[in-house]
């Protein structure tokens, strides 16, 4: 069985975070990006917080299975940006990772 050994409130927990650090890393992308001067994830409905915009099916699954996985990518057109492109490119990245280290922090405070 996939998860034996795995109790329910245990899996329930692992979807959960799931869907919390895939769509905030996901999102703050779209923001930074919208922030930045960028409207194609706007555009594209990507600038929210529902889960169903970010979640990638095959990297949900993998990510519940393997503990590696995936979110949809946020398209992002980096000839939009009133910074330099590279610049704006480089933000905008870095915004997905710093999303999931403000989460971590603040969900570790929560439990403590």
């Amino acid at each position: 069985m996939l998860f034996s050994g795995l109790s329910f409130a245990d899996l329930i927990s692992r979807i959960i975070a799931l869907l919390i650090a895939i769509t905030v890393h996901e999102a703050a992308h779209a923001w930074s990006a919208f922030r930045l001067g960028d409207p194609t994830a706007k555009n594209m409905g990507r600038l929210t917080l529902n889960p169903l915009r970010h979640l990638d099916p095959l990297g949900s699954l993998m990510l519940l299975v393997a503990g590696v996985g995936w979110g949809k990518p946020v398209p992002v057109n980096p000839w939009n940006f009133r910074t330099s492109p590279k610049a704006g490119m480089a933000i905008t990245s870095f915004a997905g990772p710093l999303s999931n280290l403000v989460v971590a922090a603040l969900v570790s405070l929560l439990i403590r």
